[in-house]
């Protein structure tokens, strides 16, 4: 599947979701480099495959290779640049979510390595942002940084809490798409905000058990 065929240079409007159903396609993306390209994508709008081999400083034939698997697999596609230079790239999707992992082994062993790529990625941009903390201003680093709780739930609670985190969440994904910058209001930067939720070493409770043998 290619998608480089676009005409249009302007985003499509509102949030663009894609389910992940596919573990070929999941481990397509579950690339360090992929993962950097959609992302400066999405702070950028559109780049070309020299302004992505600058930023993240890979040779050019490296950028275009990922770019290229990127397309292939419907996660970002080539658009009309303002003249006949190097045409840039966009994101064809502004967010994903994995569906179908309690049926499919194969995927749920992709969803794995695609979580653990993540989760490598998300320590590392909190020890980036320690080193980087001593410039921002005592309010910025009141509301970032790490916070932890260990709390007894029941399932329903659990559910009824990433529930309601993720609805404050989604409000402002909703409302600002990764790459639209026009829905960027002043002062606003780029935030990550990844969960984590574990069980902790316990037994699964009698009543799951039991349930997750019938099924």
């Amino acid at each position: 599947m290619s998608l480089e065929s676009s005409n249009d240079p302007q985003p499509p409007a509102g949030q663009r979701w894609l389910v992940l159903d596919d573990p070929t396609v999941i481990r397509a993306v579950a690339h360090p480099i992929r993962l950097d390209l959609m992302e400066l994508m999405g702070r950028e709008g559109r780049l070309t495959t020299a302004d992505a081999a600058r930023e993240l400083g890979i040779s050019h034939g490296l950028a275009s290779h990922h770019l290229r698997q990127l397309a292939k697999y419907g996660f970002v596609e080539q658009i009309e640049g303002k003249d006949n230079r190097e045409r840039p790239w966009r994101l064809v999707f502004t967010s994903q979510r994995i569906q179908g992992t309690d049926a499919n082994p194969d995927l749920a062993d992709a969803a794995d390595v695609y979580e653990r790529i993540a989760a490598e990625r998300a320590v590392a941009r909190f020890i980036d942002w320690q080193r980087r903390r001593g410039g921002w201003s005592a309010a910025w680093n009141q509301q970032a940084g790490l916070g932890q709780t260990n709390v007894y739930l029941t399932f329903d609670e659990l559910a009824g809490l990433n529930g309601a985190i993720n609805d404050l969440i989604t409000r402002y994904v909703d409302e600002r798409p990764i790459d639209d910058l026009a829905s960027r209001p002043p002062g606003s930067v780029p935030v990550n905000i990844t969960t984590f939720v574990v069980p902790l070493a316990q037994p699964q409770p009698p009543e799951e058990a039991e349930e997750a043998g019938k099924a």
